[in-house]
């Protein structure tokens, strides 16, 4: 055999190495995008209760975060201790001001209504007819009322709840915003869904 014919046998040996390499990568690939895929949770294991993780490592004081479990809104609030310190003087204003009718882990039975006081953590879903709060934190809020400390006001039938989500007297709505379990995980993670987690 030539010289000439060797090298052109191995510019081919090359080429057909290269190009069954090529297609053995794509193939296993697209063998492994379905595969990998098949591990993450269903809309319908999410939509049943599956915990949900939210990140609020970048969330700013004073802001409102929402994710969805269960179909449903959750709002994450992080509280400055402003918004902490005005709780305490709204108890004769509430319908239930120690959350005894209300629905929450025993963990948040208490006045921030948390696990740490700085995160608030609520179903944002009406307890009258299931309308979405809005967000009103500042005091005196001229589409709520002059002598309001900042919470939640809900739209639709006024119904009015402070920032640990605790209902006012004589409003349409009976209890409480409701608060889901929840934990909170490594690198300033929240689990919606489950209690298990680092406090």
């Amino acid at each position: 055999m030539s010289a000439e014919s060797e090298q052109v046998d191995g510019g081919r040996r090359h080429f057909l190495l290269v190009a069954t390499s090529a297609v053995g990568a794509v193939g296993a690939v697209a063998t492994a995008v379905p595969f990998l895929a098949s591990w993450r949770p269903s809309a319908r294991a999410k939509a049943m209760g599956g915990p949900v993780e939210a990140d609020i490592s970048k969330m700013e004081v004073g802001a409102l975060q929402k994710v969805e479990w269960r179909g449903q809104a959750i709002y994450i609030v992080r509280r400055s201790p402003e918004m902490i310190a005005r709780l305490p003087g709204n108890k004769d204003r509430l319908r239930d001001p120690d959350s005894n009718e209300s629905e929450q882990p025993a963990f948040a039975k208490n006045i921030n209504r948390s696990l740490k006081p700085e995160y608030l953590i609520l179903i944002g879903v009406c307890t009258h007819l299931g309308c979405a709060p809005l967000n009103k934190f500042t005091p005196g809020d001229a589409d709520v009322a002059a002598d309001w400390p900042g919470g939640f006001y809900c739209p639709c039938h006024g119904s009015k709840f402070d920032l640990a989500g605790r209902v006012f007297k004589d409003v349409p709505a009976p209890l409480n915003l409701r608060v889901p379990p929840y934990s909170f995980g490594p690198n300033d993670t929240l689990i919606i869904g489950s209690e298990t987690g680092a406090a």
